[in-house]
């Protein structure tokens, strides 16, 4: 049974790091929607550090 204290703590915590900017996600590299072929390969290739993100 998931402990609703600490994920509640953990949802706070991040919001508070987003929202005063001492949190920032790594984004390794951007793709529109049209590529998402290629977005696919590069999440695969494994060579990322961060995030990848498809736009729409």
């Amino acid at each position: 049974m998931p402990d609703m204290s600490r994920r509640e703590a953990a949802i706070s915590f991040i919001t508070r790091g987003l929202e005063a900017g001492t949190l920032k996600p790594v984004i390794a590299k951007t793709f529109p929607f049209d590529q998402i072929v290629e977005a696919h390969r590069y999440l695969e290739s494994n060579i990322q550090f961060g995030k990848i993100v498809v736009t729409v």
